[in-house]
């Protein structure tokens, strides 16, 4: 496996402790997140490339993804770890707008990023790609729909582009999360995982030796029970 990676939502969080520990093993690294400054800070913290980019654009995704190449040379991982949730709505208060947001940056994104992968990393025959989804797809909790349903596309889609993948030589891992302790959640949950706990089971992933794919992982805090 190549030690070149391309992090989307890497400004905070799970994403941005998936890039120092990639980081640190030696890896070079193209990230992006939509705060310049946030951005501008990983950056120099990590001595990568990156670019600040509005996911909800279609065309400037494909654009990142070519932004990301160039940077790099190749890319040889792509983490699609960008999500978001606006908030936990009652299904008759979800707008059209609501749905449109967390359709273009949970599915359409990754599923445009992973196409452009593809195409480049089965062109080599190895290669890695993962999609960052959430436990939640195993559950089903009120007020959640519209993130529900779109992580639950994101694992279906994972599910077909795991056995595309095989054909052409590319790991694909669908990485399912419980509750982290991160600024996703308004409110601060210290009995949740660490960010650099859940990036810790994607950097392990990613370090697996060459002759073994993680095709799932879930792994949740000890005291979540919605499952």
């Amino acid at each position: 496996m190549g030690t070149k990676a391309f992090i989307t939502g890497a400004t905070r969080g799970i994403g941005l402790e998936v890039a120092r520990q990639l980081r640190q093993a030696g890896f070079d690294l193209f990230i992006t997140g939509r705060d310049e400054a946030r951005l501008a800070a990983a950056r120099a913290e990590l001595g990568c490339g990156g670019q600040a980019t509005e996911l909800r654009d279609a065309a400037a995704v494909v654009g990142l993804y070519e932004a990301a190449r160039s940077w790099l040379g190749q890319v040889d991982v792509l983490v699609n770890n960008a999500g978001f949730n606006k908030a936990k709505d009652p299904l008759e208060r979800v707008s059209v707008e609501d749905l449109d947001d967390a359709y273009a940056v949970n599915l359409r994104a990754p599923m445009l990023l992973a196409r452009e992968a593809l195409r480049e990393m089965g062109g080599r025959g190895r290669g890695h790609i993962l999609n960052v989804a959430s436990s939640i797809v195993h559950a089903r909790m009120e007020n959640y729909s519209v993130y529900t349903t779109m992580k639950c596309a994101l694992h279906g889609f994972t599910g077909c582009l795991i056995k595309e993948g095989r054909r052409v030589g590319v790991k694909v891992t669908g990485v399912y999360p419980g509750g982290v302790d991160t600024e996703f959640r308004a409110q601060a949950r210290p009995d949740y995982l660490r960010a650099a706990s859940a990036a810790r089971m994607i950097v392990d992933c990613i370090l697996a030796p060459a002759d073994v794919v993680v095709h799932e992982i879930t792994y949740r805090p000890m005291v979540e029970s919605n499952f």
